[in-house]
């Protein structure tokens, strides 16, 4: 549905300085604004996904963020976006949200420099993220090479975790594992920009590992393969989803882009594939001579389970999961 409606209202006149608009489905848009500089801008908000409401913002807040990251670039302030039930929760509890999108975003280096607020019937939090990236270094989800290797930043499983969390079987160091992940800045992006074999980069978030990856084939014109067993898979997520625990979100995707995939094995496979990331990891197409300077990007950051997981090849837009 999302694709149909942005193919109807796509834009009849580009300017030559947007650089990144909607065509290829990409994390935020590009402005160039001279030789040098070129401004990134995208959005995220959500409802909560978790209880405690300072963990809440900061997940919004890292997961808004990340496609700052996607593109190369360097955030340079944010905008909130909140929306509260006020005759619903105590002032303490939005205070709180707010309060761990702000320390996010301070360990971004950044201000939230204001926002917007309504009165609404469920709570909604997010970021309008705004950053900067040289013109030249943009990292698109449409310039993947046949033959690149796919690297993945962060390990799955976050909506199978979400989803066990409301079934109140989530264990505390699963919630601990949870919170590590979602909130942990893909800072890495802006390092990846400065790598001229690192060709395209997405974030994997609520259309999953197979939903994103496919953007880059369509983007690209390429079939993509991914070695399941190569995965970086919270280990929690895995035993849940083992026990057929999935999240509503992981049906629809698989509905909506099913087709374009083939996997080969148990149904978990595609849980897992399917399973839709808040806040997740960077996924990267780079030439396989580069695939240490990306790996060795991700561990001077901390994401030390970051792994390559398969590669880019000529054929139609196509994911095969062996």
């Amino acid at each position: 549905m999302l694709s149909r409606i942005i193919a109807e209202s796509a834009l009849k006149t580009i300017p030559q300085d947007l650089l990144v608009g909607i065509e290829t489905a990409d994390d935020a848009a590009v402005y160039r604004l001279n030789d040098e500089q070129a401004i990134v801008a995208t959005t995220d908000f959500f409802t909560p996904i978790v209880d405690d409401p300072r963990d809440f913002g900061r997940i919004a807040a890292a997961n808004a963020l990340s496609d700052v990251y996607a593109m190369g670039g360097k955030p340079i302030f944010a905008l909130a976006i909140v929306g509260m039930p006020l005759d619903k929760l105590p002032e303490t509890v939005i205070r709180d949200i707010l309060a761990g999108g702000e320390s996010i975003c301070a360990e971004a280096g950044i201000p939230i420099a204001g926002g917007h607020s309504i009165d609404v019937l469920e709570p909604i939090y997010g970021l309008v993220g705004l950053g900067i990236v040289h013109p030249q270094r943009v990292k698109r989800n449409s310039g993947a090479a046949a033959g690149d290797l796919l690297i993945l930043g962060k390990p799955l499983g976050i909506g199978i975790l979400s989803a066990a969390l409301k079934k109140g079987l989530l264990t505390a160091a699963g919630y601990d594992e949870m919170m590590r992940w979602t909130t942990k800045l893909n800072v890495t992006g802006a390092a990846l920009a400065q790598i001229d074999g690192v060709h395209a980069v997405t974030d994997v978030t609520g259309f999953g590992l197979a939903g994103h990856l496919l953007e880059i084939c369509r983007g690209s014109q390429l079939a993509a393969s991914v070695e399941f067993d190569r995965l970086p898979v919270i280990a929690e997520a895995l035993r849940h989803v083992q026990a057929g625990i999935s999240t509503g979100a992981s049906s629809r995707n698989w509905t909506g882009y099913g087709a374009e995939v083939t996997i080969g094995g148990e149904e978990l496979r595609q849980k897992l594939v399917t399973d839709p990331q808040t806040s997740g990891g960077l996924l990267v197409a780079c030439a396989p001579e580069s695939a240490a300077e990306v790996l060795a990007a991700f561990a001077r950051d901390g994401f030390e389970q970051a792994a390559t997981i398969g590669r880019m090849a000529a054929g139609a837009p196509r994911l095969t999961v062996i």
